[in-house]
């Protein structure tokens, strides 16, 4: 079985699912999904640049929106538990957590207590963060000690 650790920050969509549950063809993978809320993730003025460098003028006035702190919570637990649903549906074993402090070292500590083969990074892109390589699959490239596939989310 093929461990991966999957860091998301929005419930996984159908494409996202079958993008992910196919990668290592008929090979069996288990997935660790760690949910870190968007609201938690990066300020407000990355964000709200980066929707503006994808063409999303309106979700770059609504960025002030989203939640933060322990507002987020109760959404990323509602994605989280979307998401390993949606991966359990698609034949995958699939366990995970909110991740609020420390997301890095929660991924490091993950991946050697499951022995996992990879990270997954499904996000949305973050062009700012990516540009200096602030991003979380940048930073954890030099810290888990696994490989790092970087993908970007999809919408539905």
């Amino acid at each position: 079985m093929f461990t991966s650790v999957l860091m998301i920050e929005k419930p996984l969509t159908s494409v996202d699912v079958e993008f992910v549950t196919t990668l290592h063809g008929d090979e069996g993978v288990s997935f660790i999904v760690l949910m870190q809320p968007r609201g938690d993730q990066a300020d407000v003025l990355l964000r709200a640049i980066d929707d503006v460098a994808l063409g999303e003028l309106k979700e770059a006035t609504r960025e002030g929106d989203e939640p933060e702190g322990k507002a987020a919570r109760e959404p990323a637990e509602l994605a989280l538990e979307h998401s390993l649903r949606a991966l359990r549906e698609a034949g995958c074993e699939a366990v995970g957590q909110v991740v609020e402090d420390h997301p890095l070292d929660k991924m490091k500590a993950v991946v050697e207590e499951s022995e996992a083969d990879e990270v997954i990074v499904l996000t949305a892109p973050h062009y700012v963060e990516e540009f200096f390589h602030r991003d979380w699959a940048s930073r954890a490239r030099h810290k888990v000690g696994v490989p790092v596939l970087k993908l970007f989310a999809h919408s539905e």
